[in-house]
């Protein structure tokens, strides 16, 4: 049983009134669905927000396997000596889990930005200083900061720029030639929020994802890291899900199996379900509705997966 051309077309129709630029459905070796405004969405490079903070998984991910990184459990004062006290006890792992226990207010008082970062001289050095407020590890509090930091750690390891790292290791590998990563006032690639790329190379991530960190029979990342990734570690937010290492899993009491995902400001999405074989993308203007593309797979794709599973 296929996805019904009439989910599809009720699917389309909903996204024409809303402000999506694209969507694209790939399921067991095709793309079923494709969706585009207009024609320049198929070039045009989409600022995915915090999209980038999934694919930055995936960059240390394949520094460890590399062994640059020894592994998740490496202190983060040892690429930042400056540390005292209890913030020796922060792990890479808290940094991808988002646990550090660092007093932060993105999802509270920032109104979900991280302002007062981006407003500092020196980004960095903001979050390093933040007081911590719970014990590293404890809960998850969502922190765009633990993605600067760990950009600054792929820097410090690889000796290149982030950009430089994303492109040799990852996005050249699988096919991705044109993207913008942007960086800030100290030369960090901004790895929480910094991306902008083409609606079918983030198709092309998922695909990488779905086939557990192979392409082309080359292993881009190891089988392991994905799975690590994807699986969840912490509870996250009730109307979002629960997180892994900078991925988010999907919680529906009707799914049997794991649905996850990577999620950015506006309505940036990368939807993925390995059972079978699906990858859902899209790139919105939806600064009001953050969750809407989200709402539109629970509503057509997910009876889906309920029937095959059946």
């Amino acid at each position: 049983m296929k996805i019904s051309s009439k989910a599809l077309h009720s699917l389309e129709n909903d996204i024409k009134k809303e402000k999506i630029s694209s969507c694209l459905i790939y399921v067991k070796g095709e793309t079923i669905f494709q969706y585009y405004k207009n024609r320049k969405m198929k070039e045009k490079l989409f600022k995915v927000n915090s999209v980038t903070k999934s694919i930055l998984s995936i960059l240390v991910g394949i520094a460890i396997d590399e062994g640059l990184i020894e592994n998740i459990h490496t202190p983060i004062h040892t690429f930042f000596p400056t540390l005292e006290d209890e913030k020796k006890k922060i792990t890479v792992e808290h940094l991808l889990t988002m646990t550090t226990g660092f007093e932060w207010g993105e999802f509270g008082d920032w109104g979900g930005r991280p302002f007062p970062m981006i407003n500092s001289k020196d980004w960095v050095k903001f979050v390093l200083e933040k007081k911590l407020v719970t014990t590293p590890g404890e809960i998850m509090n969502y922190n765009s900061g633990c993605s600067h930091l760990l950009s600054a750690i792929l820097q410090k390891v690889s000796g290149m720029s982030l950009e430089k790292y994303a492109y040799e290791k990852l996005f050249k590998p699988i096919g991705i030639e044109k993207f913008n990563l942007h960086k800030d006032s100290k030369g960090i690639g901004i790895g929480g929020f910094g991306l902008s790329i083409k609606t079918s190379d983030l198709l092309k991530i998922g695909l990488l994802m779905m086939q557990l960190g192979e392409w082309n029979n080359k292993q881009i990342v190891s089988k392991e890291w994905i799975e690590a990734s994807t699986t969840k570690k912490y509870e996250g937010y009730e109307w979002i899900g629960s997180y892994g290492y900078h991925w988010w899993v999907l919680e529906d009491e009707r799914l049997t199996f794991p649905v996850y995902f990577a999620m950015g400001y506006g309505g940036n999405f990368i939807i993925i379900n390995p059972v079978f074989e699906f990858v859902m993308v899209f790139t919105s203007e939806l600064y009001d509705q953050t969750f809407l593309p989200l709402d539109l797979f629970k509503k057509y794709i997910i009876e889906y997966f309920i029937t095959e599973s059946v």
